[in-house]
C-alpha cells in the first residue's frame, strides 16, 4: 500500500469551505470570490445537482479563481475533473472510488481527503492508501446531507497518531468550532454555516478566529 503523503507547507489548520449546490456559475463565483479573500484554507468545489458539463465549467472557472487568491481547491467525488482542471486534489467518500487510484492519477502532490464518517478504522485505511487528509462527521445536526452517521469529540484524539491532517464537518457554526479545534480538529468543513449566512465574509471570519 502507499504511505499517506504530506502536505506541503505548514500543516493546513482553519476553516474548509465547501461550495453549495448553485447552478449558476456567474452567480456561483460571485458569491465564492469574495470568501477566498477572507482567509479560508481551502475550498472544495461540490455541486450534487449538476451535470458533467457544467461541473466542469464551473470546477474550471473556480479553479482560476483559488489560484489568483493561493487557496488550494479540492473538487468533491470526480478524481478525472480534478485531474482535467488542474485542482489540487480530490475528496472521496466511501462509495467514491479508490485512494490509492486517485493517487496514482493526480501524483505524489495532490490533497487527497477521504471521508470517514465515524469510523476510525476507515481512517487507518484511507492514510495506508495515501489520505493526505481525513474528514470525521456527522459531529451536529445538519441540513446538508441526509446521514445517521454520528461523530463523536473523541474520535479526532484518537485519529491523531495518524498524522494527517482531521477535518470536522456536520453542523459546525462558529460557536460550537472551539470546543472541535480543543478536540483536535485541524480544519471545519462549512457549506450552510458560511453561504447561508446574513454576512458570509464575517461568518467565514468567525470560524477562522477559533484556530488563532
Amino acid at each position: 500500500m502507499t504511505p499517506s503523503r504530506p502536505l506541503a507547507g505548514p500543516p493546513p489548520r482553519g476553516l474548509y469551505l465547501i461550495t453549495p449546490d448553485d447552478n449558476h456559475t456567474p452567480a456561483l463565483l460571485a458569491r465564492v470570490e469574495p470568501l477566498l479573500a477572507a482567509g479560508i484554507t481551502w475550498l472544495q468545489y461540490r455541486n450534487k445537482t449538476a451535470g458533467d458539463a457544467l461541473r466542469h465549467e464551473q470546477a474550471t472557472a473556480l479553479q482560476a479563481l483559488c489560484a489568483a487568491a493561493g487557496v488550494p481547491l479540492i473538487i468533491n467525488d470526480d478524481v478525472r475533473l480534478a485531474r482535467a482542471v488542474g485542482a489540487a486534489g480530490v475528496h472521496l467518500g466511501e462509495d467514491d472510488g479508490d485512494i490509492a487510484a486517485a493517487r496514482t492519477l493526480l501524483g505524489p502532490a495532490a490533497i487527497i481527503g477521504a471521508s470517514c464518517y465515524d469510523e476510525l478504522a476507515l481512517a487507518e485505511r484511507a492514510v495506508a492508501a495515501g489520505a493526505s487528509y481525513v474528514a470525521f462527521g456527522a459531529f451536529f445536526p445538519t441540513r446538508s446531507k441526509s446521514t445517521h452517521r454520528r461523530a463523536s469529540t473523541e474520535l479526532l484524539a484518537a485519529a491523531a497518531p495518524l498524522g494527517v491532517p482531521r477535518v470536522a464537518i456536520g453542523g459546525i457554526t462558529p460557536d460550537n468550532t472551539p470546543g472541535l479545534v480543543a478536540a483536535g480538529a485541524d480544519l471545519v468543513a462549512v457549506i450552510a454555516g458560511v453561504f447561508a449566512a446574513p454576512d458570509p465574509v464575517a461568518a467565514a471570519r468567525a470560524y477562522s478566529a477559533a484556530f488563532t
